[in-house]
């Protein structure tokens, strides 16, 4: 075998084993990646149940409701549509009605979503920015005494602050 032929087989296989790398790496990334969704894109796009995905919104007011232990009920709302939501586990402290909140999980059979990981907004001038995004194309108004098409006012102001806090179960 000449030189040439020896180069030219050395990048073949190099070409050859990247190219796998970048496949498996493609694969793996597809399992593992996790949707963002509102409460109207639930209803809307009939996610199929048990997918994985992140439903991000408003925590309804008159919607909390503990049971035994750290188990808790609520619904999260883009004040269009709302999915109920159950999570075992402890709540971030800043969790409370009518703040923004990140929760992660699945989608069951009846529509109830089953989180994991719930995550709250951190001080009251910060809202995840995919899920002031999604309001905000919902025509829900953001910021001090703003008015929304489900009525109701906005109890503080969103813009741009430090991260969000959250709790996430094994």
């Amino acid at each position: 075998m000449t030189r040439k032929q020896r180069r030219g087989l050395l990048i073949g296989l190099g070409v050859g084993v990247l190219s796998l790398a970048a496949i498996l790496m493609m694969f793996a990334f597809r399992q593992s990646i996790v949707f963002f969704h509102t409460p109207s894109d639930v209803v809307e796009k009939n996610i199929e149940a048990g997918t994985r995905f992140r439903l991000g919104g408003l925590v309804e007011d008159g919607s909390v409701a503990r049971g035994e232990g750290t188990f808790v009920r609520f619904a999260v709302t883009d004040t269009l549509k709302s999915v109920p939501v159950s999570y075992e586990g402890i709540l971030p402290d800043l969790f409370r009605e009518g703040q923004g909140v990140v929760a992660e999980g699945t989608l069951g059979a009846d529509g109830h979503f089953v989180a994991d990981t719930v995550l709250a907004k951190h001080d009251e001038n910060y809202m995840p920015p995919e899920v002031a995004k999604a309001l905000e194309e919902r025509g829900v108004q953001l910021g001090p005494n703003a008015t929304h098409p489900g009525g109701g006012e906005s109890k503080s102001g969103y813009g741009s602050g430090s991260a969000y806090g959250g709790t996430e179960t094994q």
